[in-house]
């Protein structure tokens, strides 16, 4: 089962995508799942699922998706976790996962544009797979911890590099507004057996800039949920976005940065293909009372 959050002329709502479109279950669930995350909550995918061979809604092609989740509790991601992409930037290797943090206000859903900021030209993708959690848990040990996956989805992990290398931390550079894609839907656990090998893409205006595979994870999916959950409890609708692999723009020689009108996909096998195009963030009026740089 594919299912996407969007928005809509009546307001935001989510559904289950099907060949002949989106059959809105915020309508049919009403209050108790408002939304996805509310859905996971609740444990009610098998309740959704019933509605799947209903009249869909609304077209596809005519809805603007939001990101998978709008709302989660929190997005942990994932630095460093393929083998090429360590090699390329020159790190060491480590005993533990690279993590950091983005907040919901840093993404934008499949067809959204990816906004390239006024403070930067350095816009650089970074193609993942998201894993969206189902069942809440704490010190989730490895061998359960694909009991914990809702699903899976494409991610777009865009960062600003020189805002990124600001300092040893990558907060800045990893959180400008509207600058991760993540989308078009999440696909659900039961349509992807556990472990099953999924190949990674990542595309820019056509050419072929990242693939891998996740079986060239240092840190494979499990060893990620145990190690996220022993100092945080995971909750329904949490992403953990898994790393990328080699082949960023930022280590290429010459660099190559994503610069308006640039149009990114990232797919990953039996899930599907997150598109954005870039654009340039609007200058915006200055603001009485802004604070001034020290």
């Amino acid at each position: 089962m594919r299912l996407a959050s969007y928005t809509g002329a009546d307001g935001a709502s989510y559904g289950i995508v099907t060949d002949r479109g989106i059959v809105d279950l915020g309508r049919r669930l009403g209050a108790r799942c408002p939304d996805l995350r509310a859905l996971l909550a609740a444990g009610a995918l098998d309740e959704a699922r019933r509605f799947a061979a209903e009249a869909p809604d609304r077209a596809l092609a005519e809805t603007a998706l939001a990101p998978v989740i709008p709302n989660p509790d929190k997005i942990v991601c994932v630095g460093l976790n393929y083998e090429e992409h360590r090699i390329e930037a020159n790190r060491e290797k480590t005993e533990h996962p690279a993590l950091f943090l983005r907040v919901p206000g840093s993404q934008v859903g499949h067809g959204q544009p990816i906004l390239l900021p006024l403070e930067s030209d350095k816009l650089d993708y970074e193609g993942e797979i998201a894993v969206v959690i189902g069942l809440a848990g704490r010190r989730i040990p490895k061998a359960r911890a694909w009991e914990h996956v809702a699903g899976y989805s494409c991610y777009n992990d865009g960062s600003i590099r020189d805002w990124q290398r600001h300092t040893v931390q990558w907060t800045a550079g990893k959180n400008f507004e509207r600058t991760g894609g993540f989308g078009p839907w999440m696909t659900t656990a039961d349509e992807i057996p556990a472990g099953a090998v999924l190949t990674l893409t990542t595309r820019l205006n056509g050419a072929v800039m990242q693939q891998a595979t996740t079986e060239m994870m240092i840190f494979p999916i499990p060893r990620l949920i145990a190690y996220v959950s022993t100092f945080v409890t995971l909750l329904p609708g949490d992403v953990i976005v898994t790393g990328t692999p080699g082949g960023v723009g930022f280590k290429r020689n010459p660099p190559v940065y994503m610069k308006p009108g640039d149009r990114v996909e990232v797919e990953v096998s039996r899930i599907g293909t997150l598109t954005n195009t870039i654009a340039a963030e609007a200058a915006r009026p200055e603001r009485a009372g802004r604070a001034t740089e020290d």
